[in-house]
């Protein structure tokens, strides 16, 4: 990731100022232009049954063309806030077409992919054959103001769910930090954020789910109906269907987060901290960043609409205000034995580490040996927000040279894995997580140990995001070891990044007969596995590697600037650039 984001960087001096307006300009036009896309169903009575009630409907518009062959992507598509049909009819009608060309690649046994329009996976991109398009399921349909909820479809990114939500006084209770991560991908996936100490993983406060099976049939889930799917295909990563709409449970938006900074001086204090926190229960986010081996803090969050008047109010959006991270480093620094406490206004606490992508972005100065400092970020903020950093990051091919893995370990192991990365990897900043498990068979990271009730035991995500080695055969047997260290620490990662397990090591973290034996009650096993989806297939990239090395594109400065060339492209800039929730927390007080 660090090149791809070097050279996001380093966009504006490569691209004159007038290619970047007529980039810019080419891009609103295409938006401006675009068809209207093919249009498919699902069942009625899962939009409908919230009618009767206080609802907002969210107008929403789709963005790009399909080609004739709809399982072909022809464009990146965004969410946006205009429609000339109703939102749940051409909902219904994108469904009916999806489930058709689902029921086609059943009928003709062809396993097939999801195209999203966009990913925040750091696995390499799978072939482009046998696509299924969903990109268009992009909109939020209604929001429920009297039962506290959304109905979304799965691409959705963060950042428009929040605008469309708190725009009604209301907000997710599991917000992702980074603002292109969709509700499709929270449900599918795995996503443990501040609150989910309190709230568990994102799929936690899903309420229902509208879902393609493998035949092309359209069903609901929900603890209600077919719950072991309900819960069995979260984090799944969609290996038991095509999820097309969600239900999601929301909560009473504040004005601000109170937040406090806890300076600490070590791995162990910080675990500790963590768990007193989030066994008191007094605070509604906790998260933590250890800067070294001796210093860190935990940050706590409070939902308030009120502040003290001596409470300062502090931004991370705008291209002047400082990145997250930096801020914590420089608060802890003027105060590093007691705590301080500021205002920060709710949506730009939700998305903090957007800018700088939590800290990997600050690797792409010194990947082309830029000068980082507060100039040098304004100037070229545009390219240093995270939508563009992943767009770079794929295009640049440089994910097989950067460690990017979450990982969640219980409490009292957590300080024993920092002291191995810090022995072999020294990579700092680390981000640090409360989670609360997921009870039952899941695929999401989990520990067997229960507590004495017999809920499952909170764990620890560790962020583990910095520079890899440079030579790929040392850069698989590092993540491979760190696979096997975690194992004996009694953790688990999250399945978005490098996987190198082989199949039989893989299993042994899972139930593996639930999951095949799910599968096969609801006649998945013609979609691809888990396993099949998430693993690295190491001869291939080897072979890829030989194939791709000696091009001038995996070559340093050139792989950087393609990765350049390519995100401009992509016009993921715009989305940033039109993010209404960065005026949300103007002038309140």
């Amino acid at each position: 990731m660090k090149p791809c984001q070097t050279a996001i960087a380093v966009s504006r001096l490569i691209y004159s100022p007038s290619r970047l307006i007529y980039n810019r300009l080419q891009a609103n036009c295409q938006l401006r232009h675009a068809s209207t896309l093919l249009r498919g169903s699902s069942r009625a009575e899962f939009l409908l049954s919230n009618h009767g009630v206080q609802t907002t409907t969210v107008p929403s518009r789709s963005a790009m063309t399909l080609s004739k062959h709809a399982s072909r992507p022809v464009g990146r598509q965004f969410s946006h806030t205009s429609r000339t049909q109703s939102s749940i009819e051409q909902h219904s009608e994108t469904v009916q077409r999806i489930a058709s060309e689902v029921a086609q690649f059943h009928a003709s046994s062809i396993k097939f992919r999801i195209f999203h329009g966009s990913t925040n996976s750091t696995r390499s991109l799978a072939s482009k054959q046998n696509l299924l398009d969903t990109s268009s399921l992009n909109n939020v349909l209604e929001i429920n103001k009297e039962k506290q909820t959304c109905l979304v479809e799965p691409n959705v990114p963060m950042d428009r769910l929040v605008e469309a939500t708190m725009r009604e006084g209301l907000v997710p209770k599991v917000v992702m930090e980074f603002p292109g991560i969709t509700v499709g991908g929270g449900y599918s996936g795995t996503s443990g954020e501040s609150s989910s100490f309190k709230h568990g993983f994102f799929d936690r406060t899903v309420e229902r789910v509208e879902m393609v099976m493998a035949d092309g049939t359209v069903t609901n889930l929900s603890i209600r109906e077919k719950e072991d799917l309900f819960r069995g295909a979260a984090g799944a990563v969609g290996t038991f269907g095509v999820t097309t709409l969600v239900e999601l449970q929301l909560q009473p938006a504040r004005k601000f987060v109170e937040t406090t900074y806890h300076p600490v001086t070590g791995m162990k204090e910080a675990a500790e901290m963590c768990q007193k926190f989030t066994n008191e229960g007094e605070v509604d986010y906790v998260d933590g960043i250890m800067f070294s081996p001796t210093s860190g803090a935990i940050i706590t969050g409070r939902l308030t609409d009120e502040l003290t008047p001596e409470t300062p109010i502090q931004q991370f959006s705008g291209a002047w205000d400082p990145w997250f991270y930096l801020h914590v480093q420089d608060t802890i620094s003027s105060s590093p034995t007691k705590p301080k406490t500021e205002g920060i206004p709710l949506a730009e606490y939700l998305f903090r580490y957007d800018r700088g992508g939590f800290w990997v972005g600050a690797s792409a100065f010194k990947y082309f040996s830029f000068p980082f400092n507060r100039f040098t970020r304004w100037f070229l903020d545009d390219f240093l927000h995270t939508r563009m950093m992943y767009t770079a990051l794929h295009a640049s091919g440089q994910s097989k040279r950067y460690i990017v893995q979450d990982l969640a370990l219980p409490y009292e192991t957590a300080e024993k894995f920092v002291q191995y990365t810090d022995q072999e990897f020294g990579i700092y900043p680390l981000w640090l997580c409360p989670l609360k498990q997921s009870p039952g068979s899941t695929m999401h990271p989990h520990y067997p140990v229960k507590n004495e009730d017999g809920s499952p035991k909170d764990m620890l995500n560790i962020g583990l995001w910095g520079d890899g080695p440079e030579d790929p055969e040392v850069f698989i047997e590092k993540n491979k070891a760190l696979e096997i260290k975690l194992r004996e620490l009694g953790g688990m990662k999250w399945l978005y990044a490098h996987t190198y397990y082989d199949k039989d090591k893989f299993w042994e973290q899972f139930d593996r007969k639930w999951y095949e034996d799910l599968r096969k009650k609801y006649g998945a096993e013609g979609l691809p596995s888990v396993y099949e989806k998430v693993r690295v297939d190491v001869e291939a990239e080897r072979e890829r590697e030989r194939k791709e090395g000696k091009s001038w594109k995996r070559k340093w400065p050139w792989a950087g600037f393609w990765g350049i060339r390519k995100a401009i492209e992509s016009g993921s800039y715009l989305e940033a650039r039109r993010s209404a929730w960065r005026g949300f927390g103007r002038g309140l007080r």
